[in-house]
Formats: C-alpha cells, structure tokens, sequence
C-alpha cells in the first residue's frame, strides 16, 4: 500500500502529533508499505530524507501565519504524488485544503487531534471549509469516545468516525523495579502552556501538607508565569521546575513519584498522552473534566482521579486522600498499567489504523 501522511512538521521537531506520525509511519514502513510523510521545512527550500524506511519530503515555506506553514511547494508534492490513502492531522488547514482539493478521488483519513479553542476569528473563516473537509474525509479518527461525544464539529459526521486511541511505548515506560520511597511527590510533564493549567496545582500545592513536593518535567511560554506564581505563592522549596529532560532520562522522571497530575483547563488538551506514559510506569493520575479525552484515559476511582478543573481547593482535597493511602494508590498504578497494555500500546495503535485503511483501499 501507498501511504501518505500529511501534516506541517516532522521528527526532529517535537511534539505529541510529530511523533504520532512517525510512530505510525515507521512501523508502516517496517511492514513494508510505501510511506511518505509530506511536511513543511522551517526554510524555503526543499529537502528529501529516508528516516528509518521513510521517505520524508520537507517542502520549502514562504512563511508562518498564526503557526501554520505557507508552503505552495507542499501542494505541488502533494499534487504529484500517487498514493492509495492520504492520512491528514488535523486541525492543519493546509494540509486539509490541499487533500480536499487536489486528491478527490483518493481515500482521505483525517485524525481529528482537537477542536480549534482559541483561534476563533480565524475559525469565522476556515469553518465552512472544515465542514466540507470532515465531510468529504473517507474516514475520520478521533482519540477518544468521549471527545467524539463532546464535539460540535464531529457531531454531523459521526457516521465517518472511528475511536483510534493513541499508543504508547508500554515496554520504554515501564513500573519501576522497586517502588519510590521518598517524600509524598506530584509530577507534572508537558509543554507549559495555558491550557495545562498547572497555575491551579500550584495554588493546590499551598493546601497541602508542606512535606509534598512536586516536580515539573518540560518548558513552554508559561515558564515565567507560573515560576513567577510559586515565587508568589511561597512554594521555591517544595516545587522543582526541572527543564526538558532527554527521551531517555524521561522514564526515570515516573519513577521518582508518587502520583501524576494533569490538571488541564480546556480542550485543547485533547487526550493526554503523558497520561498514558505515567499509567504505563505505574504512576495513579489525578486529571480534570474538560470534555475531553482525559478523564477517559484516566478511570475514576479506578486508575485514579477525575476533578474539576481550575478549583485548587477540590484538586488539593483529592489529592491529600490519594497520598494518604498508599496501598489504594499501589493498586491503582496497577490497573493503570493493565489499561495501557490493552488499550493503548502503540502496535493496537498501528494495527486499528491499518484496519481502516484496508476498508477504503
């Protein structure tokens, strides 16, 4: 089968969409499919790669408006190319557009990541657009069951939809060998940007008792902020703001905890794939209701703990209960673990969505 995938960036760009793709892609190509990974070069020239079996094309931009590439060389690689199924992320309207546009006849899946939350004039514009592209995708994935149920978007094209959840690698984030046994310790990782809502753990951390330390694994605009907002708070000596950390250091970073916390604001966290990581390490997680994804990975009561979000005081009361019994926390690292391994390892992953190629081809 021809595959080709469609987005703006590409490994070694990090994020969560890039390197779904190359997961997908990689283990594509490892089955001996013909994958193509068309993206965009941060400069105006073109480049051709082979990464692992992968041919990546990184076509030249004209420049950046509100993140997203302008790039007339995508379209026209895109126009040349002959695959059997393109495979769209979304939201990327370039990517979006030019499938629509160029490659009617062609299968289109689109891998619905999130509603569009705050580009909303943006959104008055590139809306009827996106309708007609939801419509005339041959399939579209969506991450979870609860964010199919919860958006305007996908509600009138629920018929083309399928829940693909997205993989982890179960077997590089794995239970430590030996519990952790230091100081009651909260582990945040992500991007820092608004819609994590790590402003409402730190207002909870005041709550807590002054022997629970948390530790913040990433870098992002909100850096400063939320620095400046545990300086406020009095907190400098119970919270760590760690940095990036390598892929390879990033696993170790689960073990030395006691439990993860994702207190996301909005929808534009969509699933939470550091959830899925910390569940996979063993980790309970404490998460908020925002409609989406998150408090579908994470069973309430089960492999931990569902809150409203940005209410540091509802957030602080469960979390001094999870502290306070470590073995319902034990048991609850391990019915992580066992959903991670049905649910979400990366092969179901690879496997559901070669299903749903194998239906339009």
């Amino acid at each position: 089968m021809r595959i080709l995938h469609v987005y703006k960036d590409y490994f070694p760009v990090l994020g969560g969409i890039e390197n779904h793709i190359k997961v997908l892609a990689e283990a594509q190509a490892a089955a001996g499919h013909k994958v193509i990974v068309l993206v965009c070069d941060p400069g105006r020239g073109s480049r051709f790669e082979e990464l692992n079996g992968v041919l990546v094309i990184k076509a030249g931009r004209l420049g950046t408006l509100a993140s997203m590439p302008l790039s007339l060389r995508q379209w026209i690689y895109l126009a040349r190319l002959r695959p059997d199924v393109i495979h769209v992320q979304s939201p990327y309207p370039l990517g979006e557009v030019g499938a629509w546009l160029l490659k009617p006849r062609v299968p289109l899946v689109v891998s619905y990541q999130s509603d569009v939350v705050r580009q909303k004039g943006w959104l008055k514009v590139y809306a009827p657009i996106l309708r007609r592209v939801l419509r005339r995708a041959a399939r579209i994935l969506t991450s979870s069951s609860k964010y199919l149920d919860s958006s305007e978007w996908l509600q009138p094209v629920r018929d083309r939809c399928t829940v693909v959840p997205l993989g982890v690698d179960h077997q590089r984030f794995s239970p430590p060998a030996e519990p952790f046994s230091g100081p009651p310790t909260l582990l945040f990782v992500g991007r820092l940007r608004y819609y994590k809502g790590l402003d409402t753990l730190l207002r909870a951390m005041v709550h807590l008792p002054a022997d629970v330390r948390l530790r913040v694994v990433g870098t992002g605009p909100m850096l400063v902020p939320w620095e400046s907002l545990a300086t406020e708070l009095d907190l400098v000596s119970r919270v760590e703001f760690v940095g990036e950390v390598s892929d390879a250091d990033l696993p170790a970073q689960y073990h030395r905890a006691s439990l993860f916390v994702l207190p996301a604001n909005a929808r534009s966290e969509a699933f939470g794939m550091v959830l899925t990581e910390a569940m996979a390490s063993g980790l309970p997680c404490v998460t908020t209701e925002v409609g989406t994804g998150t408090s579908w990975v994470v069973q309430d009561g089960v492999t931990g703990a569902v809150v409203p979000p940005e209410e540091p005081q509802a957030l602080a009361d469960v979390l001094v209960a999870l502290l306070s019994q470590p073995g319902r926390l034990r048991e609850m690292g391990v019915a992580g673990r066992v959903r991670v391994e049905t649910e979400f390892t990366q092969d179901r992953l690879v496997d559901r969505v070669m299903q749903v190629y194998e239906s339009l081809v």
